[in-house]
């Protein structure tokens, strides 16, 4: 066999092995500058592309600033706008100073139409000003594990201090979506609003063509700025499973394509499955001082993803970590622990174990802690409590003689 021949034997035989690759390994097609795809239920990266590449977000933002103002005021209140709402670019609903408009109206146009000022409406009406907003998104972000970024308005207009990556919008878009409201905002395609002026804006249409173009499509929020590019944050729920894609960077209609690309990808070649469920009980442990042991169940539900036809061969380890010295009082719901679940050695995720019931302080442990009071300090508790019985007997008597004396002189 010829030299040149052999060449071509090879890459004959390199191609058809890298066509016969499973697709998971091959990946998504993704434009975009930065892109991640998680499940929902477990929280698995399936696909990352520069995921923890800081950048700007764009209009993306709104969905930190809806899930904070879902969790710090109620739909029913009735939000005032000031002066800075009505300064803000477009995009916009239009409101102007001094207009009354609820939060559940406000959120649909935060997040359907996309207003930058619906956002400083909300910032101000939570916090009092969008600075101190901007304080209360960093705090939520860096609590909910997002601690590559860092916001400094409720909209994304541009702002060089103002960014994310595309795994910690993934993790606050995942978080968001288990909110009831958040979600039935996101899934809308078209809102009609009440406003105080007929003229004004009511008509709100959503700009995520993925509710419209793709099965199964069930949100979340697009975003664009000259500097960002084409941001998208989409999700979709198919046969049990849903997934969040996030691009970042993309364009022109590339976003739609690296969304539905990224998709496409976890439901073809992903399944998700539930290791654990809540309330499951895990381990009975003795409660120092207490009545009883108490059991400790699950906080929530563990999912795991793996590729498709590699369920049930992969072994989940267990580890059960709990607290030193439980002591009473416990209450039902009190974090005690942790169960940690391991494949070959490495930490896959955990879930908190928490009391199942409550369990007081025995009545025993109570009586010994009275009998071995200090008798000066005993003696202190009895005077005042003799004390306090005596002016309160003596405040009574003074009541009923003022009582008769004015009887007396009604009488004259």
């Amino acid at each position: 066999m010829t030299k040149r021949k052999l060449t071509l034997w090879l890459v004959l035989v390199s191609c058809l092995f890298i066509y016969s690759l499973p697709s998971a390994w091959a990946g998504p097609q993704v434009s975009a500058k930065a892109a991640v795809l998680i499940n929902s239920d477990s929280g698995q990266i399936v696909y990352g592309k520069n995921e923890n590449v800081p950048l700007p977000p764009a209009s993306t933002t709104k969905i930190l600033t809806a899930i904070i103002a879902l969790e710090k005021s109620k739909l029913t209140d009735v939000v005032t706008a000031g002066k800075k709402p009505s300064l803000v670019e477009p995009s916009a609903i239009g409101l102007s100073e001094g207009e009354t408009i609820s939060m559940e109206n406000l959120l649909y146009s935060l997040l359907v139409k996309s207003a930058n000022d619906a956002a400083v409406a909300i910032a101000e009406h939570i916090s009092g000003s969008v600075p101190e907003f901007a304080e209360l998104m960093n705090r939520t972000a860096r609590d909910l594990g997002a601690t590559n970024s860092n916001f400094v308005n409720p909209h994304g207009l541009p702002d060089p201090n103002h960014y994310t990556t595309a795994h910690d919008l993934a993790v606050i878009a995942r978080y968001a979506m288990k909110n009831p409201e958040f979600r039935k905002i996101v899934s809308t395609k078209v809102k009609v609003i009440p406003r105080e002026d007929d003229s004004a804006i009511k008509w709100l249409q959503n700009h995520n063509k993925m509710l419209w173009r793709y099965d199964g499509a069930n949100g979340i929020k697009t975003g664009y700025t000259r500097e960002a590019r084409q941001c998208l944050v989409a999700s979709a729920s198919r046969d049990g499973q849903e997934f969040i894609a996030v691009v970042l960077g993309a364009e022109g209609s590339n976003v739609w394509t690296d969304a539905q690309n990224l998709l496409d990808y976890g439901f073809n070649n992903f399944t998700t499955f539930k290791h654990k469920s809540a309330n499951s009980p895990v381990q009975t442990v003795s409660v120092k001082q207490g009545e009883k042991s108490v059991t400790l169940v699950t906080r929530q539900d563990f999912f795991y993803t793996l590729p498709k036809g590699e369920k049930g061969t992969k072994m989940i380890n267990e580890e059960v970590v709990i607290e030193n010295n439980i002591a009473a009082p416990v209450k039902k719901g009190q974090v005690l622990g942790q169960v940690k679940f391991i494949i070959s050695g490495e930490e896959i995720g955990a879930v908190d174990l928490v009391a199942q019931e409550d369990v007081a302080v025995k009545r025993t442990v109570l009586k010994n802690a009275a009998s071995s009071l200090n008798p000066l300090l005993a003696g202190v508790l009895v005077i005042g409590v003799f004390v306090a019985w005596n002016v309160r007997r003596r405040r009574r008597k003074l009541r009923r003689k003022n009582r008769i004396w004015l009887h007396r002189n009604m009488l004259r």
